[in-house]
Order: structure tokens, then sequence, then C-alpha cells
């Protein structure tokens, strides 16, 4: 039996350790914590002993960025390795992966990548997906890709091809708002008519996000999913239509450059819950 998310419907956010000290003096109300698996996969140090003394107060997410899902030769055993005993030592509420890829043969690449959307694509994520939460023992949560380019081979629409993963492994979801108003910007979608498409009900945990806005070759919009910037207006109205479908769900903030003081990150935590709060009454979905 795998082990489901057990993250509470509040707001979360990234663990940082410039905010270590303002943490573990305060214990600010936030719903949980999530880090980068690959920042604590050492053996000791003062990370180890800041999250352990974290992890005893809050609820822990843990995000991966280097398992490589999306490519096509075997996943990394020795990586897999460090992450399972991660997660024995943590025992974190939620365990997160994206649906991308980072590596090619012996090099590893510091970018997720898109894929295309084939049968064949949608076999090999199954297969790593079912081996990733065999040796973890616990059920894990796909992220949907911010993307700035579409693969003309693609045969299948991208929720489909996330639910069509769920449904032949069992995982679940993790649903990055932001991501979508990214992707969708980017390639002239309807980020709305994504959302009500989005099977909510395998949503274990959400994600917002600022993103930075340029201009492509054409002069068009173009945006950047750059972690680096308050939650914009648009994207929190995306998230409060979500909500509307699914109720609340475990919401991360993620804020991961150009990082700024606790209290700017920890008002944006209320801010998303005062979008969960809300909601609460009319919650008719049971979300994963």
């Amino acid at each position: 039996m795998l082990r489901k998310s057990a993250l509470p419907a509040r707001a979360g956010l990234g663990l940082k350790p410039t905010h270590y000290a303002d943490i573990m003096s305060g214990e600010p109300d936030v719903g949980f914590f999530e880090v980068h698996a690959e920042n604590y996969m050492g053996d000791g140090g003062p990370p180890h002993r800041y999250l352990e003394a974290i992890s005893a107060i809050y609820p822990i997410s843990l995000h991966g960025v280097g398992l490589s899902i999306g490519a096509e030769g075997p996943l990394d055993k020795a990586h897999l390795a460090r992450l399972k005993a991660l997660i024995g030592r943590y025992r974190p509420a939620s365990f997160s992966e994206h649906l991308a890829w980072s590596t090619h043969d012996s090099a590893f690449l510091n970018d997720l990548l898109p894929l295309p959307y084939t049968p064949a694509t949608l076999d090999r994520i199954v297969g790593h997906v079912d081996e990733v939460q065999q040796v973890l023992g616990q059920r894990m949560l796909l992220e949907n890709p911010s993307t700035y380019v579409l693969f003309e081979e693609s045969t299948i629409d991208e929720i489909d091809f996330l639910a069509a993963v769920a449904e032949r492994t069992g995982c679940g979801l993790l649903l990055d708002v932001n991501n979508v108003m990214v992707s969708s910007v980017n390639h002239r979608l309807d980020p709305v008519r994504y959302i009500d498409r989005f099977p909510v009900e395998l949503v274990g945990e959400i994600h917002l996000a600022g993103y930075d806005e340029a201009v492509d070759g054409a002069g068009d919009r173009l945006l950047i999913d750059a972690h680096a910037s308050a939650v914009l207006d648009d994207v929190f109205a995306l998230y409060d239509h979500t909500l509307s479908r699914s109720g609340p769900v475990a919401t991360l903030i993620e804020w991961d450059n150009n990082v700024p003081d606790f209290a700017t990150l920890f008002a944006e935590a209320r801010r998303a819950e005062a979008v969960m709060a809300g909601h609460a009454a009319g919650n008719t979905l049971k979300v994963a």
C-alpha cells in the first residue's frame, strides 16, 4: 500500500537557509515547509540539523528536481537510493517531481526540459513513475510543466497525458497554477479552460509563484517561470478559480530567487490562505 500525501489544506513555504533563524525563534503559523530533495542528500551538517528541528514542528513536503522522470534512459539508481534514504529519515508528508527530463547519458543539465506527448513517452513515464513509487513505498505527485515550445510530434493533450499517467500508476498530481499561466500565455491558450479540464480530484498540492515577462521575436508576450517575485494578481485569480473546483488544497508559495525577508514571504502565505478560506465552505470534491 502506497502512503499518500498528508499535507494540510493550508499554505506552505519553501524552506530557505536565510530563514532558519526566523522559523526557529518565532515558530510562525505556516501550514508546511517544502524542501528540494537534492539540497539534503549529504549525510550531515547544518542543513540537516535545521531540517530535523523544523520537521519536528511542521509537516514537510519533499520536492525533487533531479530524478529526470522523462529521460529516455533508465532512472539513476544511486539518486533514487539517496532519495529513499532521505524519505526514510524525514518521513515527509508528500513527495513530488516534475514531468520533465534533465539528464542525457552521463550529462546533468541545469534545467527541467519539456517532452513530446506521445504513446511512447507515456509508456516511459509510466514505467519510471511505477519504479519510483515501488522503491519509495510512497505515492508521488507529478507536476505539470512550464513550457516555451511545443512539439510537432505530440499526439496527446497535456492534461490527458497527466491523467493517463495517474490512472496507470496510481500517482497523484501537483498542479502548478503559475506554470499553467506561463504555458498558456506562451502558447496562446486559455488558462481558465486548462483549469476547467484538469482532474482536480487527483491534486495533492498546488504551487504558486511569480513569473517574469519579456517579448518574443514576434512582439508577443513571453512569460518566464522565474520564481523571483511575489505571485502576480492574474495567477492569484486563476488560483481562486481553481479552488472553486477543488476546494482548499495544500498550496506552496515558490520564491526561490531574489528571496525576500521572511515577513514578506509569510505575507504571501497569508494571502493564499485568505483565498482558501473563501472556498472552505464550498469544498465539494475530495482531493488526493
